[in-house]
């Protein structure tokens, strides 16, 4: 496996754990208290942040398998574009991760859009709706992330 494979991978390993670590924040107590956060506070949409970008840098390990290499401008874009093209119309995957790995672009999109545009929504859904509303899609931005990035590591590692 290339370094930059590898390094890729573990990025998106790292992505998982600072997503559970924000969720566990997010909901337990006492961490809350150590840290002196507010009972109140949550860190759901950087739960969903964090989530996705395993799923991005797992979907770059694996297209540097095919010296396949995305760079900025659009690299998000391009990335997704490449991993469709290139491995799952190929058949080399299961269209089951591109459905996974399209559902969190989408979800990484509109959470872009709060902080790029829209003043009165970033502030009214900041303010008085993610604590509440993003806990679920957390929960599932989390759980296909890392049943993503599982199965291209075995892919990786089977090639």
């Amino acid at each position: 496996m290339g370094s930059m494979v590898e390094i890729f991978l573990e990025r998106a390993n790292n992505e998982i754990l600072a997503a559970e670590s924000l969720k566990r924040l997010s909901e337990e107590t006492r961490s809350k208290e150590e840290f002196r956060l507010p009972q109140k506070i949550t860190f759901y949409s950087s739960v969903i942040s964090h989530s996705y970008y395993a799923i991005f840098y797992a979907a770059k390990a694996i297209l540097l398998t095919k010296n396949i290499k995305t760079s900025a401008p659009e690299v998000h874009k391009k990335t997704f574009n490449e991993f469709r093209k290139n491995l799952v119309d190929t058949g080399i995957l299961d269209v089951t991760l591109l459905q996974i790995y399209k559902k969190l672009v989408i979800r990484a999109d509109e959470l872009l859009q709060i902080f790029k545009g829209e003043k009165w929504k970033r502030g009214n859904f900041t303010y008085k709706t993610i604590p509440q509303a993003n806990k679920e899609p957390a929960e599932d931005s989390l759980k296909n992330a890392k049943f993503f990035v599982s199965n291209i590591t075995k892919v990786i590692e089977r090639m």
